[in-house]
């Protein structure tokens, strides 16, 4: 299995991001072609205040071939230049195996 992880530090309006976030991105987002699973994580700080990143989103594939071709989909396509266009400039994405155990 692997996944993508986009880190999002937290943009100047949150409530402009988010319902941005929720309304039009996440849609695009779940229809790339072989997602298993989307997890989406509010960041917070234990003792209160904000935190950077303020947003994690997590997309699971079964393969790095899978996780390719819904890149390169339309959903995939959409979703990604959606994400340049309205977080371009706070997002990080990352790519990785995943390796887990459950205890």
């Amino acid at each position: 299995m692997v996944k993508m992880v986009a880190l999002y530090r937290r943009p100047a309006n949150v409530e402009a991001f988010m319902a941005h976030y929720e309304q039009v991105h996440l849609p695009l987002v779940r229809q790339m072609p072989g997602l298993l699973k989307l997890e989406v994580n509010r960041m917070f700080h234990p003792k209160g205040g904000s935190v950077n990143p303020f947003l994690m989103a997590e997309m699971y594939f079964e393969s790095r071939e899978s996780l390719l071709s819904a890149m390169n989909s339309e959903a995939g396509r959409k979703s990604g230049e959606d994400l340049k266009a309205f977080a371009g400039d706070l997002v990080q994405v990352f790519f990785a195996d995943v390796e887990s155990e459950v205890l």
